[in-house]
Formats: C-alpha cells, sequence, structure tokens
C-alpha cells in the first residue's frame, strides 16, 4: 500500500505540474526554456565532441594501430613559449632530412616510412580556381602508411619522385570543382602556374581535423605530388619536413620508436645527457593533445549550459512560490484530512521535477536534431552517447529538486489552520 501511495502521489504530482503549465504559461514558458536551452547545449555539444574523438581516433588508425609519427618540434598543449631557449628549446631543432627518412626505412624493425610536407597552392583549370588549396607532398612509399585510395588512376612511382615529374593526385572534392562530372584523368591543370597532368583520384574519409600531416582538414578540396616536385618546382620549403614510420608486424611499436631514436640520435651526434632534436609521437599522443584541446571546449559548453539550468532554476522558484501561494487554502484542506508535511514537500518537488524535465526532452530532442544535421552535412560523425542522455535527465532533475525544495519547504510548513482562513 505504501508503495501505491507513492505512485500515486508521483502522478498527482504530475498532473498538478501540467494544471500549472497551463494555467501559468509564460513562466513556465521561460522556465522549459531556460532548461531545453541547458540541455540542448550539453547534448549537442556531446555529439559533436564524441563524433570529433572518434573521427580522429579513426584518422590516427589509418597509418595502422603501430604506425609513429617524426616532427621536427614536440606535439603540447598549453605550454608557453616565449621565444627563449628555457621555455622552447625545441626551436633550435635541425628540419628532418630525405636522408634520415631513408636511413630509418633500412632498419629491421621498419616496414616503410614516409616523409611529408604540406603546403598550400592555386589550382586551375579552364576558368575554374582554387586559391590557397591544400597540397601535400610525400615520398613514393606514402601509400604503404595511408588509409585512403587511389581510383581511378594510380600514385606516382620512384621515377616520376626522382625526375620531379609534373604529376597530380587529386581528392574527389578538388576533382568535382574542377572537373564537374567529367573524368579528370590525364587532363592538365595548373598548379601555382605550372602544368600538372592528373593521373589519380584519391578517396579518403574525411574527418573534421583531417588525418595526421595532412596541410588539410575535414573535407576540403586538396591535391598530391611528389616531394622532389614540390621542392623544385612549387618552392614547398623542407623546414617541416615530418616522417609517418610503420613498424613491421615482426617488431612492436615501442621497439622500432627505440631503434628511430638510436638512429636519429647518431647520426645527429646527440650526446648521452643531450635531449633529442626530435620529437617522436605516437597516435595515442595525437589522440590525447586532440582530447585535451576539446576536453577544454567541451568544459566551457558545460559552463554555458549550466548558466541556463540557473536561468531554467530560478524559473522554478518563482512558478512553485506563486503555485504555493495561489493553493494555500489546498494546502491547509490536506493538511486537515490527514496529509503530512513529507507527503506536501513530496507533491511540490515532484511539480518542480516535471517542469525541468520537460524541458530537458525538449533540449534532448533539438540536439538530437542538431546532432542530425551536423552528422549529414559535416565530416563529423556526431552521436549522442548514452552518457550525455542520462547526465542530461538526472542534471535537469536535480535542479527541479534543488530549486523546489525552498516552495516545498514553505507548502510543508504551511499551519493547517491559517491556510484554510487563506483568502
Amino acid at each position: 500500500m505504501p508503495r501505491l501511495q507513492g505512485i500515486a502521489s508521483v502522478f498527482e504530482g504530475v498532473g498538478i505540474a501540467f494544471d500549472a503549465i497551463r494555467s501559468n504559461k509564460v513562466r513556465a514558458g521561460l522556465t522549459i526554456l531556460g532548461v531545453a536551452v541547458g540541455v540542448f547545449v550539453v547534448v549537442g555539444m556531446s555529439a559533436a565532441v564524441h563524433g570529433i574523438n572518434a573521427s580522429v581516433a579513426r584518422d590516427l588508425e589509418s597509418a595502422g594501430p603501430t604506425s609513429f609519427y617524426v616532427y621536427r618540434v614536440p606535439i603540447s598543449l598549453g605550454e608557453a613559449c616565449d621565444g627563449t631557449d628555457d621555455t622552447c628549446p625545441w626551436r633550435r631543432n635541425p628540419p628532418l632530412t630525405i636522408d634520415e627518412a631513408a636511413a630509418i626505412g633500412r632498419l629491421e624493425s621498419v616496414e616503410a616510412v614516409t616523409a611529408h610536407v604540406g603546403t598550400n597552392a592555386s589550382f586551375k583549370y579552364h576558368d575554374r580556381l582554387l586559391r590557397s588549396t591544400g597540397l601535400d607532398a610525400y615520398t613514393p612509399n606514402w601509400t604503404d602508411v595511408d588509409g585512403g585510395d587511389i581510383y581511378p588512376g594510380r600514385s606516382f612511382t620512384y621515377a616520376e619522385h626522382q625526375t620531379a615529374a609534373h604529376v597530380v593526385i587529386v581528392n574527389e572534392k578538388m576533382a568535382t570543382q574542377l572537373f564537374n562530372d567529367s573524368d579528370p584523368l590525364d587532363k592538365t591543370i595548373d598548379v601555382n602556374g605550372v602544368p600538372f597532368t592528373v593521373i589519380g583520384v584519391y578517396h579518403y574519409t574525411a574527418s573534421f581535423l583531417g588525418k595526421p600531416g595532412s596541410s588539410t582538414s575535414g573535407d576540403a578540396p586538396m591535391a598530391i605530388v611528389p616531394l622532389e616536385t614540390a621542392r623544385r618546382d612549387l618552392s614547398a620549403s623542407l623546414h617541416w619536413l615530418d616522417l609517418t614510420v610503420k613498424p613491421r608486424s615482426t617488431a612492436s611499436q615501442a621497439e622500432a620508436i627505440d631503434d628511430v631514436t638510436a638512429l636519429l640520435r647518431a647520426r645527429r651526434g646527440i650526446r648521452p645527457a643531450t635531449a633529442n632534436t626530435f620529437a617522436v609521437v605516437t597516435s595515442d599522443r595525437l589522440l590525447e593533445v586532440y582530447n585535451g584541446f576539446f576536453g577544454v571546449f567541451f568544459l566551457v559548453m558545460v559552463a554555458l549550459s549550466g548558466v541556463g539550468l540557473m536561468v531554467g532554476g530560478v524559473g522554478v522558484v518563482a512558478i512553485m512560490m506563486i503555485s504555493v501561494t495561489e493553493r494555500t487554502r489546498e494546502i491547509g484542506v490536506r493538511k486537515a484530512l490527514g496529509a503530512t508535511r513529507r507527503i506536501i514537500l513530496w507533491q511540490f518537488l515532484v511539480e518542480a521535477a516535471t517542469l525541468t524535465s520537460i524541458g530537458a526532452v525538449a533540449g534532448l530532442v533539438a540536439g538530437g536534431i542538431l546532432a542530425a544535421l551536423i552528422d549529414h552535412f559535416t565530416p563529423i560523425p556526431a552521436s549522442i552517447p548514452a552518457g550525455a542522455v542520462v547526465a542530461a535527465l538526472a542534471a535537469s532533475a536535480v535542479t527541479g529538486i534543488l530549486f523546489g525544495m525552498m516552495p516545498a519547504a514553505r507548502a510543508a510548513r504551511l499551519d493547517p489552520v491559517e491556510a484554510l482562513r487563506y483568502e
């Protein structure tokens, strides 16, 4: 019986909450809107961040789960650099070289290594012009450590790289923008005014940030040329050359990293007590940096959503205080008929939680629509994690209970005699 009475009181509180909404549409609407905005921000941003993290993880895995990267300088998040050797000693690191990449490729623990440099260029075909568009330059074996495909067409050969041949591979986006629906193979385009022949179309599942090392982020037009061609004829600087290293299946990532580190230190004459003049970065470290960046972004969004919930909570206090005042005689009658303080308190808390829960549902629906739009119109595979739904509903219910406690306690403390006399 007590359990049935509790369920009945919940339904009664929900019904009274809907009656309060109908009788105080403006106040209730503002309360629901405040909570809905807070939940919408949490859900929408959770979907976006969840999708970005999944997309970045996919990009990092595209070169293989054990592949790692060698950069001239380390990657970091939030570390200040004022231009001095104390705060940024890496600024004097010498650039990586093609010879170092070739030496790494001869290691027993390494299956493949590719050198890369990213820049921008203009691309023109007849009257169609793409300005400041991503251009990636690789050594010939780049397909051995890349997660994309080339069809139709092919990649450039070792001979084309060595002779700085004017051949280019375009991605789907660039092919569409330059050639519409026509076949791009064997067509001649101008890259920074230099004629190049299209030899292939590159297919890669684009993400919000793009794959590591690429000069292009997300679903944007880009092209790939031989590294030697970019150096000789497109004025590409090798100052920020980076390497992607793929270990053999018989060697662990740690073994390959140790071998690469020892090789580079030996070639550069680095003494045992001296720090590396290069940076070896694993996929886990890249993912950690990305997560750190978006974690800060997400915290800002949570703070903004907290403001929305605060607005909703203030609305709950206002509408519930008015509700207590308007129903003073009703509370007196119920107490005269035997209702305890606990029952009155429970009824008003259920009513407050119902108001905020309606706002939470509205925010979840709006957030779901936003996630679907992001997923459909952007490269971000946005999806709402189950944890975000639970957190949003729990936060709204807690907001209702916390902010509804004061008016509910006031109702529970009313003297039944004085309440019955209230006009």
